[in-house]
């Protein structure tokens, strides 16, 4: 099952997939964003599967199908949708639905192979057309075909390994000692506005960098997406002179305004994101405040932005100790609990899961 182990050859797209389809677009005025159930929203972004939005399903709108390899003409990343979405300006898909899953993310990876020296900088975009008449590698069978029961298995290997690794690291944790506390809920305890300034040590906006002028390396660019916990690219940044940060927050000032993430890597930040420190703040009571930054998004917009001086004033209501400070304390027990259940949850997922497919040999010789 190794790809070294395999023959390849060069064929045409259009020889694989049919014609590029050309889907409608919808602006972002026209959505209505949601955190509940909803319906993917796919752009021209090169990160989160292309995932910009989940928006609220609308009769009127021309719904793309689901297992297709959708792809921007601008950005040349193509992302294979196992779910039904609707999509921004530029975007086009090709239909995988006749093959397996497996199989169209393992030519969704070829493709992104064969276009590298496409997208962004480059003078051209990769309409349909052109993505159509371009060439991609395949492994072949014997008959000098694409091989696609390699691929699908192959694939199968890769995700078996990736459950088996999650599965690995969340029994560790419970195994470590780790336990759920009783505490009050969230109704029960007293809760008090506290300013920003007040919480944080450390407040400070990253530094403008236009697109032009990133280049691809492996420092995450934090900027204003609510997608991907706040990345929008990884690039290189020792000659750009950026401030560089680490185990704080990061809230996003415009664009998706109020969106807060915790950052537990070393990051740099656009001018849109405004980073928020405490030194004495663990994992889990910056997780326990980013909720709750979250919650800004409902009082700002693209036409009200969090700028310097309203992040000043901006107060976050936090639960309270019997003194009436902030009861960090409790944050870091209340996250802790949350954390281990959903550890417990995926456990037992994934054993469900297990138990159905017990039945069913794997292509690698062993029951999962």
């Amino acid at each position: 099952m190794k790809l070294t182990d395999r023959e390849w050859k060069e064929f045409k797209i259009a020889y694989i997939l049919k014609s590029s389809f050309n889907a409608k677009p919808y602006h972002t005025s026209s959505l209505t964003i949601t955190k509940n159930k909803g319906i993917p929203y796919i752009t021209r972004t090169n990160m989160s599967n292309g995932l910009q939005y989940i928006v609220e399903n609308c009769n009127e709108f021309k719904i793309n199908p689901k297992n297709t390899i959708v792809f921007g003409a601008e950005n040349a990343t193509y992302f294979y949708q196992p779910f039904k979405y609707i999509t921004g300006n530029k975007m086009y898909y090709y239909d995988t639905s006749k093959l397996s899953q497996e199989v169209g993310l393992f030519i969704t990876c070829c493709l992104n192979s064969s276009i590298k020296e496409c997208g962004f900088g480059y003078g051209m975009g990769l309409t349909g057309t052109r993505s159509d008449t371009r060439k991609l590698h395949l492994p072949i069978n014997a008959k000098g075909e694409p091989d696609y029961q390699f691929m699908e298995d192959y694939v199968k290997k890769i995700m078996h390994r990736k459950r088996q690794e999650y599965i690995d690291y969340a029994q560790k944790i419970l195994a470590g000692g780790g336990k759920q506390i009783l505490i009050k809920l969230l109704i029960s305890k007293k809760w008090k506005a506290f300013k920003i300034t007040d919480i944080f040590t450390d407040i400070q906006r990253g530094k403008r960098l236009v697109k032009e002028k990133q280049k691809s390396g492996k420092m995450p660019y934090v900027s204003s997406t609510a997608m991907n916990n706040g990345i929008d690219n990884f690039i290189q940044y020792d000659i750009l002179k950026m401030r560089k940060y680490k185990n704080c927050l990061s809230m996003a000032n415009s664009g998706s305004v109020g969106s807060t993430f915790y950052e537990p890597f070393s990051f740099v930040a656009s001018d849109h994101v405004t980073h928020l420190k405490n030194d004495d703040f663990s994992k889990n009571i910056y997780l326990f405040i980013a909720t709750l930054g979250n919650r800004l998004s409902q009082k700002y917009n693209f036409n009200r932005e969090i700028n310097d001086t309203r992040i000043s004033r901006e107060k976050l209501m936090l639960p309270v100790d019997d003194k009436g400070n902030p009861d960090y304390e409790y944050m870091e027990y209340y996250t802790q609990n949350k954390m281990l259940a959903k550890y417990k949850d995926y456990l037992q997922y994934m054993e469900c899961v297990s138990n159905m497919s017990s039945r069913v040999l794997n292509p690698f010789g062993s029951r999962i």
